[in-house]
């Protein structure tokens, strides 16, 4: 592991899905869902992944947790003795003892929970396989119940007699009954009315704060991703594309696609609304089965040379921060950023086209 404050380390990591076609399930292709993306989480940070439906940010949150088994790289997990392990290849006798350590929280608290069981058992499932006794759940389940914002009394009712914000609180209390340390949180909010979502966000960031928890945060929201984490990075078809601090993305986006997601966070201040219009791409998302060569994003890139249909973009410093950018002309654009403060959105001006 490059760093020793790196909770977990992704390196060219990749997913694909075989096509199978015919009577005998032939496989024709590959629909390449991840496609080498390389990150690092830090210990105690919220890390956001964001990205259009269909761009692999929920298949490396289900890698991470080892609900597939990845077609290619690494997963450099450091435990809490120090010692570091690759999830990607530990077998399953081994994997069992981390699963109390990683935890997934799922975008719908309707389906996420099951109607025939009911909260005290959906909560302490993942304590009864460990062997825990069953006077001890009841006592740990009521503790989360209450941290979580809900009545220990609630343990004998079923997930139907709750609201969606209720259900989803339910979902972070089963996430959070084994004590782990990394929570990947898969569209936790976005399924929940506006004013619900608030209340979860914060509540997050209260339990991050108590327990000391790792969040990998992924959401096509921008708005949520900028109010929760700590760093973005940014994913287009499979592949990372950028990845800085919350601050620097938003201030000053170095690729064309970041400035595009930008383009949509809303503008609260009436004075800059007139400045800027939405940026719309044109024509459509490229098949992860099929990917144009060079830049993935080159046929929708308003900013597209010769260059980036050719030779695909490496990584390079987004310049003066730490983060990283796959463009060959980042350098050379002055592309359009937002500031957010306190939930607001203005126009960066100074960075307009």
């Amino acid at each position: 592991m490059n760093n020793p404050h790196n909770m977990l380390e992704l390196r060219d990591l990749k997913m694909h899905f075989p096509i199978n076609k015919g009577l005998f399930g032939q496989t024709t292709g590959h629909v390449k869902a991840v496609d080498g993306v390389s990150l690092e989480i830090r210990n105690g940070e919220t890390f956001g992944l964001v990205g259009e439906s269909g761009c692999g940010k929920t298949t490396i949150g289900r890698c991470i947790v080892r609900a597939y088994n990845i077609t290619q790289g690494q997963m450099l997990y450091q435990q809490k003795s120090g010692n570091v392990v690759d999830l990607a290849h530990l077998p399953a006798n081994q994997l069992r003892g981390l699963r109390h350590e990683i935890r997934m929280i799922f975008q719908d608290p309707y389906s996420s929970l099951n109607p025939r069981m009911t909260v005290f058992e959906n909560i302490s499932e993942a304590l009864k396989i460990s062997g825990t006794p069953r006077s001890e759940m009841q006592e740990r389940v009521a503790v989360i119940l209450r941290r979580v914002g809900l009545r220990q009394e609630y343990m004998s009712r079923y997930p139907h007699a709750f609201s969606g914000g209720e259900r989803q609180r339910i979902v972070i209390a089963r996430s959070l009954i084994t004590e782990p340390r990394l929570i990947v949180a898969d569209e936790a909010v976005s399924a929940l009315d506006v004013s619900v979502r608030a209340q979860i966000l914060n509540l997050l960031k209260e339990l991050q704060d108590e327990f000391q928890l790792t969040f990998l945060f992924i959401s096509h929201d921008l708005s949520v991703i900028r109010h929760i984490c700590d760093r973005i990075a940014v994913m287009y078809v499979g592949k990372l594309v950028e990845m800085a601090s919350g601050d620097d993305l938003f201030r000053q986006p170095k690729h064309p696609y970041t400035e595009a997601l930008l383009s949509a966070v809303p503008i609260t201040d009436p004075l800059d609304r007139g400045k800027r219009s939405r940026i719309r791409l044109t024509g459509e998302v490229a098949d992860p089965s099929n990917p144009p060569k060079g830049c993935y994003f080159h046929p929708r890139c308003g900013y597209a040379q010769d260059r980036c249909s050719t030779e695909e973009p490496q990584s390079r410093p987004r310049g003066h921060d730490k983060g990283i950018v796959k463009c060959h002309f980042s350098e050379e654009l002055n592309l359009q950023g937002v500031i957010v403060e306190d939930g607001h959105s203005t126009l960066m001006a100074e960075n307009a086209r």
